[in-house]
């Protein structure tokens, strides 16, 4: 009976253990709260400039050139926006942006997915030398092939048109590499078995590859869909009328000397940025999955 009474007798710390358990504590929530505050300070940084466009577009174009620095407004002027919609065509060339953006995305998953699958799955000579060549593609900046795509763009009679905002976007050494990373994790049995089944290989891709690789099928979509969106030399080149002109390159040309123009590119910035950001937000957490899948195998 003694022995049941002593086991069940609670485990009493003495006053050494007891204060090095909160001395613990303190130290845990004292880098909590450092690490949060590093955090805010490197979220204001980076966040400021988007909040000054935000502040700036919503301003009078009187308060624009004061030389009293105001990081808030004194009256929300909310009409900037519609203003800046009846300014310039921003909802055409929103849809050019969205159209162009869409296709070169879809474009580049079925490319890269295709390509991605030839280089890890099937055997062929000199394979890796033609990996290698791809992703050296990656060091060529793209400021040295952009005028001779001009020329070759030009003799075919793609200028002002979707072909040419599309065409050369169509694949990315990115989204091949980031899709045959991915399928590294991947046992080589899984496509053995597949063929003795009788499975071609597109059915292979799209029936059995690609449900599997959405991680990475979410990072090139929300990387190739960001960076379509944020063109801007290559549509400066060959775009040449409203029809066929992307958004970036829209607001860029509603800017002249008076402030009024200062307010509404700003307010036209502003929108600009908010399919892009949601797009990153929604898609954050494939993009980083998508990244990292195929470095750990498994």
């Amino acid at each position: 009976m003694a022995a049941q009474v002593e086991e069940t007798r609670p485990f009493i710390l003495d006053d050494e253990q007891a204060s090095l358990i909160r001395r613990q504590e303190i130290k845990k929530k004292v880098q909590k709260a450092g690490l949060l505050g590093i955090n805010t300070v490197v979220m204001l940084v980076v966040l400021f400039p988007l909040l000054y466009a935000v502040s700036m577009s919503l301003k009078s174009p009187g308060e624009v050139y004061s030389s009293t620095f105001r990081l808030l407004p004194e009256s929300l002027q909310l009409s900037n926006y519609a203003d800046a919609f009846a300014v310039a065509p921003l909802g055409q060339y929103i849809a050019n942006s969205f159209i162009v953006a869409s296709l070169i995305t879809v474009g580049q998953l079925v490319s890269g997915a295709l390509a991605a699958f030839s280089f890890q799955f099937l055997e062929s000579k000199g394979k890796e030398i033609i990996f290698a060549l791809v992703l050296a593609t990656l060091m060529v900046p793209g400021e040295a092939t952009i005028v001779s795509n001009y020329l070759q763009i030009g003799q075919w009679g793609w200028l002002d048109s979707y072909r040419a905002l599309i065409v050369p976007f169509l694949t990315s050494a990115t989204t091949i590499f980031l899709f045959r990373q991915f399928y590294k994790s991947f046992p080589i049995a899984l496509y053995e078995s597949a063929k003795m089944d009788g499975c071609s290989n597109i059915r292979f891709i799209f029936q059995i590859l690609l449900p599997l690789s959405k991680p990475a099928i979410g990072a090139v979509s929300v990387n190739a869909f960001i960076n379509a969106w944020n063109m801007y030399m290559w549509p400066l080149l060959v775009s040449g009328s409203d029809r066929y002109r992307t958004v970036q390159i829209g607001v860029s040309m509603m800017n002249s000397v008076d402030s009024q123009s200062v307010v509404l590119m700003l307010a036209g910035v502003v929108i600009v940025l908010i399919p892009s950001l949601f797009i990153f937000i929604i898609g954050q957490k494939s993009l980083v999955k998508g990244l990292f899948a195929g470095s750990v195998k498994g």
